[in-house]
């Protein structure tokens, strides 16, 4: 039998289970994400860095660990909640279990739970810092209000590439690496990529040079780069000064897309401001309307700041809106035609609605390039 863990928020709620993954203690920001597959993806995605997911459905690792879908490395969460461990993994693929999976990579997990109830406690209160593994509950309890909160924190240098890498491979856990010897130069700046962004920049016959945060505008330009790419990552935007610092010398000097993150960057970048949401977008059934065609999309999620629109009025037109809260879900720069999109088209896992934003932007670099 497993041993008695609990979660811990700074407000005092105490949530009893078993530990599964390693064993310890972990602190974090207390988040959910509604998505009813995709596990691992949830949990390798680096934008979830610093903080302790949940997820709603009711039993995860069913299907086991595939290393194929896998979106980066390693897991860059603090903590994994779920209501339910399953006992067996009924996949072919699998190459391990969830459990063997979170201790090899020593992330603190907790099982048997009232996930719902954790759930709309957060929906009512707000994400909360907190604590979760087999320590007693009053360190647990310490720990967490100790925590700092998510504004303010700087985490691309977590997750961001020590060094610049040249990525090959396509869409299909069995795809070959394409000729691109023809095809435009994209170079992704890295503050918490997944690798299925970069799949999806292939499919549309980029040439993608990946290269750290905090590479500076002029080494971006040195490569010479047909486009340029801002990734998704985690924390708080408004602390990536340099990133933010780095898109404004860029703007403008060549065709640029931001997802996520990247989405928050360069709307930094352009003077605009950012703001916390309550308890944040996560899970694969998020609804946003594309006000270019009136398209309603069903897109993928995971962000917990959002974008004053208003701060940017004047500077962009707003492309995309939340259908459920009414936020801001994509720009585009009136003068340089810079776009950005808050959610994941590349989605991994998710659905594939929003994938033609890949393709709008391999055509502004034709269009630059013509």
């Amino acid at each position: 039998m497993n041993k008695q863990a609990n979660l811990v928020l700074a407000d005092g709620t105490r949530f009893v289970g078993e530990s599964f993954g390693a064993e310890g203690a972990a602190t974090g920001e207390a988040v959910f994400t509604t998505g009813m597959t995709g596990y691992e993806e949830v949990l390798t995605d680096p934008s979830y860095c610093g903080q302790i997911v949940t997820m709603t459905a009711p039993q995860i690792g069913n299907t086991g660990i595939t290393l194929e879908d896998s979106e980066a490395r390693r897991p860059a969460l603090r903590g994994f909640v779920v209501r339910e461990l399953s006992a067996v993994e009924s996949n072919w693929r699998a190459k391990e279990s969830l459990d063997a999976y979170l201790k090899r990579h020593g992330i603190v997990g907790i099982s048997g739970i009232d996930t719902r109830s954790l759930t709309r406690h957060i929906r009512d209160v707000g994400a909360k810092m907190a604590a979760v593994g087999t320590e007693d509950p009053a360190s647990l309890h310490d720990r967490a209000k100790a925590a700092p909160s998510m504004v303010g924190q700087n985490l691309t240098g977590e997750v961001t590439t020590p060094e610049a890498y040249e990525w090959t491979e396509g869409s299909g856990m069995w795809s070959e690496p394409r000729d691109n010897a023809r095809s435009w130069r994209v170079v992704a700046m890295d503050f918490g990529i997944k690798r299925n962004i970069l799949r999806c920049l292939i499919d549309e016959g980029c040439r993608v040079t990946v290269v750290p945060a905090s590479t500076t505008a002029k080494e971006v330009l040195a490569l010479d780069p047909d486009g340029i790419f801002l990734s998704n990552g985690p924390g708080d935007p408004a602390a990536v000064s340099s990133g933010i610092a780095t898109v404004r010398e860029l703007l403008g000097q060549r065709p640029m897309f931001g997802i996520c993150l990247g989405h928050q960057l360069l709307s930094l970048a352009l003077g605009g401001e950012s703001y916390k949401l309550k308890f944040g977008h996560r899970g694969l059934n998020q609804p946003v309307k594309d006000l270019k065609t009136g398209r309603i999309e069903i897109t993928t999620q995971n962000h917990g700041f959002c974008v004053d629109v208003d701060s940017l009025m004047g500077k962009c037109e707003l492309t995309h809106l939340h259908l459920n809260d009414g936020t801001c879900e994509g720009i585009e720069h009136l003068e340089t035609g810079a776009f950005s999109v808050q959610y994941h088209p590349e989605a991994a896992a998710g659905p594939h609605d929003s994938r033609y934003l890949f393709r709008r932007f391999t055509d502004a670099i034709a269009r630059a390039r013509s």
